[in-house]
């Protein structure tokens, strides 16, 4: 089975870059995980709110692990709203 996180977020006005920044900690510590196969946190090319999401996880677990814990900080503080998804891919 193969965990897929997809989405996008949009932030308040004028927040992307510092929300970006905010997320190197997580984005890190994600990909030196053995059970995650991918994490990226990236600019929309077109609206300068928004934030696209993509995780591969090799397992829900190792997801629930790893959110558990990450690193604190008051990012989701910039996030006006959110669209994220999880999909189950069977391998």
């Amino acid at each position: 089975m193969v965990l897929i996180v997809a989405g996008k977020l949009i932030l308040k006005s004028g927040s992307r870059d510092a929300f970006i920044e905010k997320s190197h900690v997580a984005i890190l510590q994600a990909r030196r995980n053995i059970a995650c196969e991918d994490f990226s946190v990236s600019p929309d090319p077109i609206d300068l709110n928004r934030v696209n999401i993509f995780e591969k996880w090799k397992s829900r677990s190792e997801l629930n692990s790893f959110r558990e814990s990450g690193p604190e900080n008051d990012m989701f503080s910039l996030v006006e709203s959110f669209d994220v998804n999880e999909y189950e891919i069977n391998t």
